[in-house]
């Protein structure tokens, strides 16, 4: 299957609770590029590139987060025409 780009919103308390690196090791585990970052309002960006299965493993695992973090809602679409980022996965 050919890869393909999925923008998350991740909300709820997802900052302060390591779940940008958690995401980066789950992402890299998964082999998805990409990166995860803290929006203004509190939630987290996720931009993922791969292979679909790969990407739903992500969301399941963006509903749940590292421990400490407790989310509320987790809000997906695909992009569509759109590059592959660099390789590796980035938080910022």
């Amino acid at each position: 299957m050919n890869p393909e780009a999925r923008l998350f919103t991740v909300r709820g308390r997802v900052q302060g609770v390591w779940f940008r690196d958690s995401t980066r090791r789950e992402a890299e585990r998964l082999a998805i590029t990409g990166y995860a970052i803290n929006l203004p309002d509190g939630s987290v960006e996720v931009l993922a590139w791969g292979p679909p299965e790969s990407l739903r493993e992500l969301e399941a695992w963006l509903q749940q987060g590292p421990p400490l973090a407790r989310v509320s809602k987790v809000e997906s679409r695909v992009l569509t025409g759109r590059k592959p980022p660099p390789p590796g996965f980035r938080t910022g």
